[in-house]
């Protein structure tokens, strides 16, 4: 009889990994420009602000995981805990983003590479950065964790040695000054509405924690390593970020740049010896190298888990490979949609994944409430805080944030998710009939 479930190899330690590769450490020096020029030059506050959000939905993710351990993520918690229709309308609008999210890791990804070796077209990096995750991909996780471990580590790396670059050019009188100011943190002079609008441009850093919640199949004891993970993950990614976005502001105060998303590079030039430009460069590549392996493997195991439903065409995206144990299928479709990056730019690409990653932190904070507070009947003094009062600050926050988007944005994922409704109606003959159920025990 064909075995198709994944293998449980995956320890705490690997979860950590896989999470802060995804959320990619680089990222804060990649779209620092972006952030400062949104908030003002407030990058700290913006940044605080962002993981207050997330950890309330941090905190919710970890909830539904204990309570259905299985690989859909906010597609699983939302048909289980609040509707199955509702359910099958969640893990559309996340789908996209999941698929497409690795496609704007490797755009990136393959822009630095031209940019260091202009004589090779962009698409021919492209398509490498493609194959070679892929491959990764198919062999399994536990390889992947081992890659996604050095990436991460070059990363600190330079990370660590920008901000003694960073330090010493203060202390010498560059930008501020001073190692002590409270300005990246909160200005009188600017309003508390750029900060907010900086704090949802920070998000998409974090973007990524609760993809861990796609290997809850995976995990060894994932009802108690799961939750640990999206925790750990989110404070040591946001310690990082914090610490990155606090010194890239003393040494350069000012919000004003050319380029914002080259921002960082500019300042490291500024700082740091020329040599420290190519180094930067490959900490860069490095990030989305592993963030781009960590977002196909989430990605193809929400559409294994659809299609195991039978939500999605079950004959190709339900099945595991005898072998390796992994959705083969679902990787590589998800990677031949990835060329599709060819004909377009990053700014198409990312677009609409922060409006997916806010609807699905919404929905998972809703799930919360309709499974613990209303079914369950966990209404103590401490169920009322854990399943009720934190998990509806969440869930405005998200739509604070969201409604503080960028107004395309807004518009491709309302468009997505009409479509959603419609393969829903179609799905269903008009509602009249239940989506397929899922495949766990509940």
């Amino acid at each position: 009889m064909e075995d198709n479930t994944l293998k449980r190899t995956m320890k705490l330690h690997h979860l950590v990994i896989f999470g802060v590769a995804f959320l990619t450490p680089m990222i804060a020096y990649t779209i620092y420009g972006v952030i400062a020029t949104a908030s003002h030059g407030v990058e700290s506050g913006s940044i605080c602000f962002a993981v207050i959000a997330m950890m309330f939905t941090a905190l919710s993710y970890g909830h539904m995981a204990k309570a259905f351990p299985a690989a859909g993520s906010t597609y699983t918690y939302t048909r289980k805990a609040i509707n199955s229709k509702l359910g099958v309308i969640a893990g559309w609008i996340v789908l996209l983003g999941y698929v497409f999210f690795p496609m704007a890791i490797w755009l990136i990804g393959a822009s630095y590479f031209s940019a260091a070796v202009p004589a090779v077209p962009s698409w021919v990096w492209l398509v490498g950065f493609i194959v070679v995750t892929t491959l990764i991909n198919i062999v399994g996780v536990e390889v992947g964790s081992k890659i996604n471990f050095i990436m991460v580590s070059i990363q600190v790396v330079i990370i660590i040695a920008f901000l003694i670059f960073t330090i010493k050019a203060i202390t010498e009188g560059m930008g501020e000054g001073t190692l002590a100011s409270f300005s990246p943190f909160y200005n009188p002079d600017i309003s508390f509405g750029y900060t907010v609008a900086g704090a949802a441009a920070a998000c998409y850093c974090f973007l990524g924690f609760d993809a861990l919640t796609t290997f809850t199949e995976d995990t060894v004891n994932p009802t108690k390593n799961i939750p640990r993970a999206i925790i750990l993950t989110l404070l040591v990614c946001g310690a990082i970020f914090l610490i990155v976005t606090y010194f890239t502001h003393l040494v350069h105060p000012s919000y004003d740049y050319s380029n914002p998303d080259n921002a960082a590079y500019e300042i490291a030039r500024q700082v740091a010896p020329s040599v420290f430009g190519g180094i930067f460069l490959i900490g860069t590549i490095a990030g989305q190298f592993a963030a781009g392996l960590s977002a196909q493997a989430s990605g193809a195991r929400l559409l294994y888990a659809m299609g195991r439903d039978g939500v999605l065409p079950k004959k190709f995206f339900g099945k595991l490979n005898s072998k390796t144990h992994t959705p083969i299928n679902s990787i590589v479709l998800t990677g031949v949609v990835a060329l599709f990056a060819i004909f377009l730019d990053v700014t198409k690409a990312t677009a609409y994944i922060n409006f997916g990653g806010f609807v699905a932190f919404f929905f998972v904070n809703l799930s919360v409430i309709a499974y613990y507070f209303v079914k369950q009947r966990q209404r103590s003094l401490k169920g009322t805080i854990l399943y009720l009062v934190f998990p509806v600050i969440g869930a405005l926050l998200c739509l604070y944030l969201l409604i503080h988007l960028d107004r395309l944005a807004i518009i491709l994922g309302c468009a997505w998710t009409v479509a959603g409704i419609i393969y829903l109606l179609v799905l269903t003959k008009g509602l009249k009939e239940e989506p397929p159920e899922l495949g766990i025990d509940s």
